[in-house]
């Protein structure tokens, strides 16, 4: 093999595992757990009805804050500058199956729909227009979807892109949005698709790819564990660690069953960690603790002691700090 083969090989084999982890973290994603659903959002219905001699349109999407999230997931695979960028893994893939006629004509077609639904040429390829008019100004704008849909992405969601966001501004945050649920949504079964196809070419020994890339933790499936741990603790002013295959020094002392963990303090924003049989008290301010290589040894535990008076409104005592601060 050749040098510069080996290299462009290299190459490929990392676009196409970088694309493979982020893909597998896109199909985890909650949109994708109804697969006919998320199919018909590409080319959302909507609903016509008349009403007392008026036409009235009904639309119905997924609450913004759901498919803002899957649009923070498929961003790396729309953006040419990441390795996972969609357009990246197709290069790779054609150049993978170069020799496979068929498989090389399904590369291409993908790569030409991704174009026209992710790149189009013109506006009038971007499925609609919206045109809007100030009667009082005489102000016009007219802006395709797939810019509304960008508006959308990189001025509200994951940008605060203001040329973006002046752009869509006009047509209101429900235009920009609806503009963007088919482009999400679309780009969410593409990559889904072209995950299973990776996979199935791998398994097939077409694409040299590490085993791993399919299993790696992506996601988290809960958010609340429990982990062994080994707890250590020195008094106030003890040389910190910097390496956790260090040994500890004589004046880190490890915390055992006997050791009253009311007096040990947490290092997360100095919550006190007790044991869930025992109340909590005020920790000691003389003693610092680590948590050894087996765990952190900070999980937070249930409070079961007395009920917490009502908290208060968070904006609210946030103003009045601020007001505070101020005087």
């Amino acid at each position: 093999m050749r040098h510069d083969q080996a290299e462009i090989e290299q190459r490929n084999r990392q676009c196409l595992e970088s694309f493979v982890l982020r893909a597998r973290r896109v199909a985890e994603h909650s949109l994708a757990g109804d697969w006919e659903r998320l199919v018909s959002l590409i080319d959302p219905r909507i609903g016509v009805r008349f009403e007392n001699g008026e036409i009235r349109i009904r639309h119905e999407l997924p609450a913004e804050e759901v498919v803002e999230s899957a649009a923070a997931r498929i961003r790396p695979i729309l953006l040419a500058t990441e390795d996972c960028f969609h357009m990246k893994a197709l290069k790779a893939l054609g150049y993978a199956c170069r020799e496979l006629p068929r498989d090389a004509e399904r590369v291409r077609a993908v790569r030409t729909e991704w174009k026209t639904r992710v790149d189009p040429a013109t506006p009038l390829d971007a499925a609609y227009r919206v045109l809007v008019a100030d009667v009082v100004t005489g102000e016009e704008h007219d802006l395709d979807a797939h810019r509304l849909a960008l508006s959308w992405i990189y001025g509200d969601v994951v940008h605060h892109d203001t040329e973006r966001r002046k752009e869509g501004d006009p047509f209101g945050l429900r235009d920009r949005f609806r503009g963007a649920v088919p482009l999400v949504a679309w780009t969410m079964v593409a990559t889904i698709e072209l995950l299973s196809y990776i996979e199935a070419l791998w398994k097939d020994g077409v694409l040299q790819l590490r085993p791993e890339v399919f299993d790696a933790e992506v996601v988290l499936k809960s958010t609340e564990w429990e982990e062994p741990a080994q707890i250590f603790i020195a008094p106030v002013g003890t040389e910190p660690l910097f390496s956790a295959t260090t040994s500890l020094p004589e004046e880190w002392r490890p915390v055992g069953k006997d050791t009253d963990l009311s007096r040990l303090q947490s290092i997360f924003g100095e919550r006190l960690l007790h044991a869930t049989t025992s109340t909590p008290a005020t920790a000691s301010s003389n003693e610092s603790s680590y948590a050894g290589p087996n765990g952190d040894g900070t999980t937070p535990t249930t409070d079961h002691g007395a009920p917490r008076e009502s908290a208060k409104d968070w904006q609210a005592e946030l103003i009045e700090h601020w007001r505070a601060m101020q005087s």
